[in-house]
């Protein structure tokens, strides 16, 4: 299972006052609409500048994604309402983006996308108070210098494929949620201790050797795909952890999984695993504890205690060393009915000629198994 980069999702900007939401009466919502719905969008226009481009004033969406513009057009720079602008995949270095630190205008942008251009540094968007995403994925960065500068109302973050090789400056980004370091030089986890809003870290290929997650408890999806792992401990307290995906590595044993209650999505495929273990117990144990102090009395009174199957749907083991069935159905007991898809092909047990039988009896609501899905 490969993981994906986030920003390859968005939708065509378009063009025009398709976004509105009409409301009789309401002028504001009117205009509001009005706002939502001035987009333009270049993509795949191949132009070399914006000459001969009509760009209206009260833009609120510029798409230039897949040009070959390598200098800003000045006009750019007096859109005042102007909120989401993107530049990727075009030919602008470093000077070529410089001008927009400058551009107090359009200070109140939201999302900046700079991805897959020819970018050496961070370029300063200290100006921009009030960003959300910022983009600069597929460039020829170095360094994480300069993102102290970035404003911290920042949610999103996209560094993936460059050169970057030390995790730094990043502790004033208190508000992040995403934040995307794949396909770097990064051999080391580190400096992540302030981001406790952060739900989704991805830090798929590169060199890290050890997990260490600094304290955070509440990330929701992890990637380490095509690192240097031997070991999975490091995860026990992420307790809210969704999906976890630690494919490509030299992992040799399951450990440190059983007190991931809420996990769904379980990848180690492509590893020297042996035996599938430490998820037996992974099941939700809830309990809520009311305590009544009265004078030197205290009472504990058990409200309620839930013991609910674990969450587990999706298993990827393939690709490892497993050697046999034998035991399977013990070693995910707790993951019995819920889980949906399990990946074990290529391993020494998946030769045996009662494979797809005796897991489709082990597990009943199983839905695929390998490339084999079951209507």
């Amino acid at each position: 299972m490969e993981e994906s980069l986030r920003r390859d999702a968005d939708e065509p900007l378009g063009i025009g006052g398709g976004g509105g939401r009409p409301s009789a009466g309401d002028e504001q919502v009117a205009e509001e609409a009005e706002l939502q719905g001035r987009c333009l969008d270049l993509t795949s226009f191949q132009l070399h500048d914006l000459s001969e481009v009509d760009i209206p004033d009260d833009l609120v969406e510029l798409d230039l994604t897949t040009n070959r513009l390598s200098r800003l057009d000045p006009r750019v720079g007096l859109l005042s309402q102007l909120r989401k602008l993107s530049l990727r995949q075009n030919l602008f270095d470093d000077d070529g983006v410089e001008p927009i630190s400058r551009w107090n205008v359009i200070a109140g942008l939201h999302e900046l996308v700079l991805r897959d251009n020819k970018l050496r540094k961070i370029p300063d968007v200290s100006i921009f108070k009030s960003l959300l995403v910022f983009d600069v994925s597929f460039n020829e960065i170095s360094s994480l210098n300069g993102l102290s500068n970035v404003a911290n109302t920042l949610k999103e973050l996209y560094v993936s494929k460059n050169e970057v090789n030390k995790m730094e400056e990043l502790e004033h980004l208190h508000s992040l949620q995403i934040l995307e370091l794949g396909s770097n030089r990064l051999r080391v986890m580190e400096n992540l201790e302030t981001l406790t809003n952060l739900q989704e870290l991805w830090l798929g290929r590169n060199r890290i050797r050890m997990v260490n997650l600094c304290g955070l408890k509440c990330i929701r999806k992890i990637s380490l795909q095509s690192n240097r792992l031997t070991s999975m401990m490091g995860f026990q307290e992420c307790i809210a952890l969704e999906e976890l995906y630690l494919s490509h590595n030299g992992i040799q044993k399951m450990e440190g999984l059983s007190t991931l209650q809420n996990l769904r999505v379980l990848d180690i495929s492509s590893n020297k695993l042996t035996a599938i273990s430490d998820i037996e117990k992974l099941t939700r144990h809830g309990g809520l504890f009311f305590w009544i102090i009265y004078s030197s009395v205290v009472f504990c009174l058990l409200h309620a205690f839930l013991n609910m199957p674990c969450r587990l749907e999706d298993l990827w083991l393939n690709d490892n060393q497993i050697p046999s069935l034998k035991g399977i159905d013990l070693a995910v007991s707790g993951s019995r009915e819920k889980l949906t898809t399990i990946y074990l092909e290529r391993n020494p047990c998946a030769t045996s000629s009662e494979y797809s039988t005796t897991l489709r009896q082990i597990f009943p609501n199983l839905q695929q198994l390998d490339s084999d899905i079951f209507m």
